[in-house]
């Protein structure tokens, strides 16, 4: 039947979260790294995610790059664009989810997208407009310390209104409580008063189904991954989707198992807490990384003397926000955060040419610098680890089997992912 859905992630994880769930509601999906500069083999492929790296580069570059992927998705035919941001929001006061926004709108002669970036299943619910964490407001959940993204403001018809020159409007609670049918007349009254943006309140999977059904016809819808799991059932409705058994199958996996994390959210800092109570793990220091290559050689000369005994083992630059502030404020924030990409990226690329072929990556910037290092364009979406993240798996050269990599936002997974990760791969 031809691509259904086109995705624009701004992040690697980002772009696996949201696959994560169209798998899990039937689609077979597939994610490419960049915009492919060669023709790819799309079939028995239902959805395409876009994975870029755009949500915290400058502007222009943002708007750009994701013009480009809207335009290779249209080549593909896809019937609908999904731009996919954080569940949490991440920008800054001058984008980018508005300008990149205001730009699809605007090559696709669109008048009017909604903003869905709830995923209750991981606590992150909209209402009255205003983003919550569990039962935290944005700017007290954690992500007010954010190192290049703190969200102090949780009111995000206010946070979006700063970004884009377009009207930002409300779908409230109250409106999708009275169903599908009411909400699509609520947006097009809100599209007669040239309202561009609708922030969507979403408190439960109900209002999920009921945003879904109201518009499956946009085409351009926006948001965290929750939405994603909700449209493959009123894509089936419109009989633009077939069912498909086991539609993220992935071949056995096999080699050594490594962790890498740059995150340095409360959840990933949780998550090395326990990992590290029963496995060995290697701290990486960003002051020590710009003294020399003697820092990331006794890491790489750790990882494969743990890998040797049989493993999971973990590399990590994940610390405390005074630890982090503290190598910001020594090397400054760019440069800090090059570094450790650059470390793990150099990292991932060695080790799994040494036989790494189970390799979980916490952190979307990391995720992106070690995906980027190992050259990897297209990934194959499987079965769900914890919610939002997935397995994927990609082919490498010669006889060896596929390497299975598991990218993880920040905040996702639960205490013990890491372990679980392993535990739950075919």
């Amino acid at each position: 039947m031809g691509i259904v859905l086109g995705a624009i992630a701004d992040d690697f994880t980002g772009a696996t979260d949201l696959a994560n769930n169209l798998v899990r509601s039937g689609m077979r999906c597939v994610q490419v790294i960049g915009v492919p500069d060669s023709p790819l083999a799309l079939e028995n492929v239902d959805a395409v995610v876009v994975a870029l790296k755009s949500r915290s580069c400058p502007v222009s570059q943002a708007v750009s790059e994701s013009l480009a992927a809207l335009e290779w998705l249209q080549e593909q035919g896809a019937r609908q664009c999904f731009f996919k941001y954080c569940s949490t929001f991440d920008s800054t006061d001058e984008g980018n989810i508005g300008p990149v926004s205001d730009a699809l709108l605007d090559r696709l002669g669109a008048a009017q997208t909604v903003m869905v970036p709830a995923f209750p299943i991981n606590g992150r619910t909209v209402y009255q407009g205003h983003l919550f964490v569990g039962d935290r407001l944005l700017n007290d959940s954690g992500m007010q310390h954010h190192p290049l993204n703190p969200m102090r403001d949780a009111d995000l018809v206010r946070v979006l209104s700063r970004q884009t020159p377009l009207t930002v409007g409300l779908a409230a609670r109250g409106v999708l409580a009275e169903g599908a049918e009411t909400t699509r007349r609520h947006l097009d009254a809100l599209r007669a008063q040239k309202v561009s943006h609708v922030i969507c309140d979403t408190i439960d999977e109900r209002d999920l189904e009921v945003i879904a059904q109201a518009v499956v016809d946009l085409p351009l819808v926006t948001g965290g991954s929750g939405l994603g799991q909700a449209l493959p059932e009123q894509y089936r409705r419109r009989g633009w989707l077939s069912e498909v058994a086991e539609a993220g199958r992935l071949a056995p996996s096999g080699g050594q198992a490594l962790v890498l994390s740059g995150s340095c959210s409360r959840a990933t800092l949780g998550q090395v807490d326990r990992f590290l109570a029963h496995h060995p793990g290697y701290a990486l220091d960003p002051l020590s990384l710009a003294e020399g290559s003697s820092h990331l050689q006794q890491a790489l000369d750790f990882a494969r003397e743990r890998l040797a005994g049989g493993g999971p083992v973990l590399i990590y630059a994940s610390a405390d926000p005074e630890r982090v502030k503290a190598a910001q404020a020594a090397l400054g924030t760019e440069h800090a955060g090059r570094l450790v990409e650059k470390a793990l990226g150099h990292l991932a690329t060695r080790l799994v040419d040494e036989g790494v072929g189970r390799l979980v990556v916490a952190g979307g910037e990391t995720s992106g610098a070690v995906v980027s290092a190992l050259g990897i364009r297209t990934l194959r979406i499987g079965e769900q680890i914890d919610p939002g993240v997935p397995w994927t798996q990609v082919p490498l050269e010669g006889d060896r089997p596929p390497l299975s990599l598991a990218l993880k936002s920040g905040n996702f997974g639960g205490p013990e992912f890491f372990t679980r990760a392993f535990e739950v791969l075919p």
